[in-house]
């Protein structure tokens, strides 16, 4: 694994207990965690946390991480998810020591399953999934055992084999953990192991019908991986009891640690992957990279860096407090990347057409401009300036507001890196609407105001003739509530105006070079990227990854 020291994550009590631990050689001096996701659909911001976390903590440590897929559902999982995974994961920086699969351990599994018949310790049941649910009690009532709870060990380890076999129909039987039936805690009542399931595995075929439960598996694959720490969300706390019972029962050496940390809840956005997978199949969204999903995917596209996600990863911290995280944070720390980085450039979103009057009609100039103010070692672009250009509608107002400082009729303003030009005539159609301006230019002006000469305003602008058509696509929060979960339904809360298209853009000649590796800040518009899956030659698409300011903060 390698990446950057600047993603060393801050203190917290996870590191506190892993500063422990090596102090006293608990796992004898090594650090070893994973990260362990669902083939089931593509990783969100939240998953991210857990990814910074659990690679961060290993890099500190000299460790490894591993990413092992949780494949025992193969139901709701597929190729195209793991192949996500795995991209996403090393888009973000880093690289596994190890790629596993809980199928890889699937016969090692089945062994241990045996083990734990043999002791006692595990019972085949036919019980109905209601019928367990009916009998497994409440909060304040124990459950009751179920009939088959003292089948004898030999009866069980025949009809678990017969399971294995596919003799029996999905759900007729299901292996069952022998524990207690009054524990206050509900997961250690009689928890499920295997369950019957004819589905076919992407990875092992038709081999097998029986399938692992998750609580089961999980803790079996961090001992065969010989993990010490187990890192989780705080949902699993009290799935922990369970974690450590069966690796006590089997015959394993290593016996990780199983340590929650608080999930990430960030506001305007959900994390749950069914509500995300709801999204998309129902086509609220285009597609699990949409740019307006929380998906690392999604992000990615919408023009967030690595860095900016790593960073918000740390600012978060890790805490065994579940509070909502402000989207602010998140886009404040995409904006401090993007200022720093991003390459500067002129977009007309909405153009209106200037003609300079006193401008030569075939002459053009080659004007030399800088792709960042501060960093000069990202060089310059070459900017046509011609006689005919496009400004922004909205940097011209025949009747302008109180402190208004773009042009008007009779006024100057100055454009980026070139001239000082002044409206001498405002063109309209039969219907009154302004379709030209006319204006001269100063010939002094290039790049400087001549002493004692102020022009206050500055605009954008792009040649007519040696721009570039776009499509921009402004994007914004998905949601109209911070706590969309909490609603009664979470579609309702669904901001049907997060995505506004503008197709008839002009940008700057240079960006006929775009490439979906740079970000660009549109001067005065906001931070964009060039849209990885739409962009072709010859239709330029951009994505707005952020706005330049916070324009969800009230005044």
């Amino acid at each position: 694994m390698s990446i950057n020291n600047d993603t060393i994550l801050p203190a917290n009590f996870i590191r506190q207990i892993i500063a422990n631990d090596l102090q006293t050689n608990k796992h004898n001096g090594k650090v070893a965690t994973r990260f362990p996701p669902e083939p089931n659909g593509y990783l969100h911001i939240g998953h991210a946390k857990s990814i910074c976390l659990n690679f961060g903590t290993a890099i500190e440590n000299n460790g490894t991480c591993n990413l092992r897929f949780d494949d025992t559902n193969p139901e709701k999982e597929s190729i195209e998810y793991m192949e996500s995974i795995e991209r996403d994961v090393q888009w973000l920086g880093f690289q596994w020591a190890g790629l596993h699969h809980a199928s890889d351990y699937f016969e090692q599994l089945y062994q241990y399953a045996v083990q734990l018949i043999e002791k006692n310790l595990a019972y085949v049941d036919d019980l109905t999934a209601e019928q367990m649910r009916m009998m497994r009690g409440t909060l304040t009532e124990a459950g009751k055992e179920s009939p088959n709870r003292h089948r004898p060990i030999a009866d069980n380890l025949d009809l678990f084999a017969r399971m294995r076999a596919g003799e029996f129909a999905d759900g007729q039987y299901v292996l069952r953990a022998k524990i207690d039936m009054a524990s206050p805690n509900i997961n250690m009542r009689d928890p499920a192991l295997y369950r019957i399931r004819r589905v076919h595995h992407h990875r092992t075929g038709d081999a097998w019908c029986i399938y692992p439960m998750y609580d089961y598996t999980h803790c079996i694959s961090d001992a065969i991986e010989g993990i010490t720490h187990s890192l989780c969300t705080l949902e699993f706390e009290d799935h922990r009891p369970l974690y450590d019972w069966v690796l006590d029962n089997i015959d394993i050496a290593c016996h990780p640690q199983q340590i929650e940390f608080a999930r990430l809840q960030l506001e305007y956005t959900i994390v749950s992957k069914r509500k995300l997978n709801q999204l998309v199949m129902e086509k609220h969204v285009n597609g699990w990279d949409d740019p307006r999903m929380p998906t690392i995917a999604g992000l990615r596209r919408a023009g967030f860096t690595p860095k900016a996600i790593r960073d918000f990863c740390e600012r978060i911290g890790v805490t065994k407090q579940n509070s909502w995280i402000e989207m602010g944070v998140l886009e404040y720390c995409i904006r401090e990347d993007l200022n720093e980085n991003a390459l500067r450039a002129m977009a007309v979103l909405q153009p209106l057409r200037v003609v300079i009057t006193n401008y030569p009609d075939d002459q053009v100039e080659n004007l030399e401009v800088s792709n960042h103010p501060q960093r000069h070692e990202l060089g310059k672009r070459i900017v046509p300036f011609s006689k005919v250009i496009l400004i922004e509608q909205d940097d011209f107002a025949e009747i302008p507001p109180p402190k208004y400082k773009r042009l008007i009729e009779s006024g100057e303003v100055r454009l980026r890196g070139s001239y000082v030009i002044r409206c001498d005539e405002v063109i309209k159609d039969a219907d009154g609407n302004i379709i030209e301006l006319r204006c001269s230019y100063d010939t002094e002006t290039l790049g400087k105001n001549p002493e004692g000469r102020k022009v206050k305003g500055v605009i954008h602008w792009v040649s007519e003739a040696h721009s570039q058509p776009a499509e921009i696509r402004l994007y914004s929060r998905l949601f109209t509530v911070p706590q969309p979960d909490n609603e009664d339904n979470f579609l309702d809360a669904i901001n049907h105006d997060s995505l506004e298209v503008l197709s008839d853009c002009r940008v700057e000649a240079s960006l006929a070079a775009a490439s979906v590796e740079n970000r660009y800040q549109f001067e005065r518009t906001g931070y964009f990227c060039l849209d990885a899956v739409d962009s072709v030659a010859g239709k330029l698409v951009f994505n707005r990854t952020v706005t330049l300011r916070d324009g969800w903060v009230k005044d």
